[in-house]
C-alpha cells in the first residue's frame, strides 16, 4: 500500500510494460478521465525484462510515493514486481495478469506463451487507438491548433464543461480529438473555421452547476474565491458569449453536459457522426 499522498502536490504514476507501454498508458489515462481537478505525472518505462530493473524502478516509485501500473506478461517479471512492491510498500496494479488468467480458464486451461507484444495480437485497431490517445493528449486545451485538420472530432466549450475527460474517453475508442476552450472576449483560433465543420461539437452547461464546479476547483487549487473564474455573473457572461458563437455556427451540435455522464455525451457525439455518415451515404446512393 502506498503512503498518503499530499493533495496539494502532483501525484505520480509509473507505467511499466515489457512491450511498448501503449496499452498500459492508454488504460491509465482512461481511468484518469473519470476524475477532475487532479495533478498527475505519468512516467512510462518500456521493455521491462530484467528483475533488477523492476527492483530499481520500485525503489524509485517508493521515494516518489508513486502508484505502479503494469502490463507484464512474463510470469517471472510479474512475480518480481509483486515482491518488490511488497518489499518497498508500493501499490502495484496488474492490468494484464487477471485477464490472461481468465482467458486461460475460458480456453480450457491453455497456458499463455508469456511473450511480450505478440504480433498476432497487435491489430491495426490497436495501433489506431494508441495513435488517437497520443494525438488527443497533445491537443488538449487548445494546444497546437494548426493540426486541427488531422483531428476526427473537435470539442469546444467554456472551462469545466468536461472537454478533457470527454476527449480522452473518445480517444479510447480510436478517435483523434482536439479540444478548444472558449474564453470570454478572445477569438477562437482561425484554424477552427478552416476544418470540416462537421467535426466540431459544442459543449454547454447550466450556470449554477458550473458555478459549483468552479468554486470546488478554486478551493482545491487554493485560489482566491473572488476571481472572475468563480463569479456567477462572469459565468453568465461566458455562457452568453459561448451561446452567441454557437448560434453563429449552426452546423455545430450543442450538447448540454449538465448532469450528463461522459459516456452519455460521447454516445450523443458518436450517434451524430454515424447519422451524418448515413446521410452522406444515402445522398450518394440517390445521386448514383
Amino acid at each position: 500500500m502506498s503512503k498518503a499522498q499530499d493533495p496539494t502536490l502532483p501525484s505520480t504514476i509509473f507505467v511499466l510494460s515489457d512491450s511498448t507501454g501503449g496499452t498500459a498508458e492508454a488504460m491509465t489515462r482512461a481511468a484518469l478521465a473519470q476524475f477532475e481537478d487532479y495533478l498527475v505525472n505519468i512516467s512510462t518505462y518500456t521493455h521491462i525484462a530484467d528483475p533488477r530493473r523492476v527492483e530499481a524502478l520500485t525503489r524509485l516509485a517508493a521515494k516518489q510515493n508513486a502508484l505502479i501500473v503494469f502490463t507484464l506478461v512474463n510470469p517471472e517479471i510479474r512475480e518480481a514486481i509483486y515482491e518488490a512492491g511488497n518489499k518497498h510498500r508500493v501499490e502495484c496494479v496488474d492490468l494484464m495478469g487477471q485477464l490472461i488468467g481468465s482467458v486461460s480458464k475460458q480456453l480450457g486451461g491453455m497456458q499463455p506463451r508469456g511473450i511480450p507484444g505478440r504480433k498476432t495480437m497487435l491489430s491495426d485497431e490497436y495501433f489506431r487507438r494508441v495513435d488517437a490517445v497520443e494525438f488527443t493528449v497533445k491537443h488538449d486545451d487548445g494546444a497546437e491548433p494548426r493540426y486541427l485538420h488531422k483531428s476526427d472530432i473537435v470539442l469546444i466549450g467554456v472551462s469545466r464543461t468536461s472537454k478533457t475527460p470527454l476527449s480522452t474517453y473518445l480517444a479510447q475508442k480510436g478517435y483523434k480529438v482536439a479540444n478548444i476552450p472558449i474564453v470570454l472576449g478572445i477569438d477562437l483560433p482561425p484554424e477552427l473555421f478552416e476544418v470540416n465543420q462537421d467535426k466540431i461539437f459544442a459543449l454547454t452547461i447550466e450556470p449554477e452547476p458550473l458555478h459549483a464546479i468552479r468554486l470546488a476547483r478554486i478551493r482545491n487549487l487554493g485560489l482566491k474565491s473572488s476571481s472572475n473564474y468563480g463569479s456567477i455573473e462572469h459565468i453568465y457572461m461566458e455562457l452568453d458569449y459561448a451561446n452567441e458563437l454557437f448560434r453563429a455556427n449552426p452546423r455545430w451540435p450543442v450538447i448540454d453536459v449538465t448532469r450528463r455522464a461522459v459516456e452519455e455525451s460521447a454516445t450523443v457525439i458518436l450517434e451524430t457522426i454515424q447519422a451524418r455518415r448515413q446521410e452522406r451515404s444515402n445522398a450518394t446512393t440517390i445521386r448514383g
